[in-house]
């Protein structure tokens, strides 16, 4: 027989009483209440436990602080001075290397933790504990070094239509040393290398320095000045330890400008020497030889020397490829006169009546530096008098006083 469901006739559902749905509904509300309640005191527990947690951490956290703190007043008090400066040699492990002293000796020393490896370069100054020797502090390159750069409100406001005449060395000097740094493209497009080195000399009071301070107040490179008798040292080494310092510090700094003034004092010609100071000086000028053209050459590094002596300079250093253009700064002649004079009486108050070709004609041999004080001391007369204008009287009893009659020509070092 077919079902009453193949025939298609549905039952009705019976019926629920509203007794019975109440019941039910009043438990599930009841058991959603007991559900609330136990997540309710689970979420203070934990809000309790977190809050337990947060007081550990702030109490932690406040003693790392404290130790943070007496850690940095433990290295400060390492680190006080004085201290002994020393030079790394190299490293052994993460906390040990081995340094030199100024003793000449070499120690094992611990490394302070603090430190950061990544200046700790073979040759670098550092600083020793003065107990220990440990080392706690790494010194900038140019910590222990009298070489430094001049800023650019230190440079000379010294320019070339300042100084008067000297029309060729101008040129000369600004072809071997400016051309090559701001147009470098030139030489290479020609085929060419510039010139490395310049040497000025001529006769005391010509204008070698004052055109070195004209290309410093020119240049935007940085310039480097050091005389000829700084690299000469009390200690054995210090010398050439100073001559690597300038041109490292030319090098980092690139494009750079060297100004070395009274190369003489150790750029002699080389002999049998029978003192170690005289050895020390020819160490230097061996290391001074290899920076300007060794195996570590630098294109956009430019060495200008000056002196007066230069017949007594090492055949070596005057060759090409070091010195590669040397300028002469001679005795003024009649036209160098008469524009030093024009150049520096352009700014003085004068009287009609000086008549300045009366000096520039006179034979005298005379500097630029002792026209220079030709007229400077023509206005101190005139200062003595309480004249605002210099006379042609103050210009001649100035150069009475500076220009000494003698008949003998002016060369120098004979």
């Amino acid at each position: 027989m077919a079902t009453m469901d193949e025939i298609g006739i549905v039952m009705p559902a019976e019926k629920v009483s509203s007794e019975e749905v109440g019941v039910s509904v009043k438990e599930q509300s009841i058991t959603d209440g007991r559900d609330d309640y136990n997540n309710y005191k689970r979420y203070l527990q934990n809000l309790e436990y977190l809050k337990v947690q947060e007081e550990y951490i702030k109490d932690e956290l406040h003693n790392l602080k404290k130790e943070y703190r007496h850690a940095q007043e433990e290295v400060k008090r390492i680190q006080s001075v004085p201290l002994v400066i020393g030079q790394f040699l190299e490293a052994v492990d993460q906390n040990t290397g081995i340094v030199g002293s100024t003793t000449g000796s070499n120690y094992y020393v611990r490394i302070l933790s603090t430190i950061d490896r990544e200046l700790l370069k073979p040759s670098s100054s550092v600083a020793l504990h003065k107990h220990s020797n440990a080392l706690v502090d790494v010194l900038p390159p140019e910590a222990d070094s009298s070489i430094s750069m001049l800023a650019a409100d230190e440079k000379p406001d010294v320019a070339y239509v300042d100084i008067g005449g000297l029309d060729i060395q101008k040129q000369e000097i600004r072809e071997a040393v400016e051309l090559p740094l701001s147009h470098f493209d030139l030489y290479k497009q020609i085929g060419i290398d510039p010139p490395r080195g310049v040497l000025l000399f001529g006769p005391p009071g010509c204008g070698k320095t004052m055109l070195a301070k004209a290309v410093a107040h020119h240049t935007t490179a940085a310039f480097i000045r050091v005389v000829g008798s700084e690299f000469v040292q009390k200690y054995l080494g210090e010398g050439p330890r100073m001559v690597r310092d300038v041109f490292r510090l030319a090098r980092e700094n690139a494009p750079a400008i060297i100004f070395i003034d009274e190369i003489d004092a150790i750029a002699t010609k080389r002999f049998d020497a029978q003192t170690g100071a005289d050895r020390e000086v020819q160490r230097i000028l061996l290391e001074l030889l290899n920076q300007m053209d060794g195996f570590d050459q630098t294109t956009n590094v430019k060495v200008i020397m000056a002196t007066n002596r230069a017949d007594t300079l090492d055949p070596a250093l005057l060759r090409p490829g070091r010195l590669d253009r040397k300028i002469e700064f001679p005795v003024p002649d009649r036209r160098q006169k008469r524009l030093v004079f024009s150049t520096i009486t352009s700014r003085m108050n004068l009287c009609e009546d000086v008549d300045l070709e009366d000096y520039v004609a006179r034979p005298d041999h005379i500097s630029g530096a002792d026209i220079n004080a030709i007229c400077q001391e023509a206005g101190m007369h005139a200062v003595r008098q309480n004249r605002y204008i210099v006379l042609a009287k103050d210009f001649e009893k100035a150069y009475k006083n500076n220009v000494k009659k003698d008949e003998s020509d002016h060369d120098f070092y004979k």
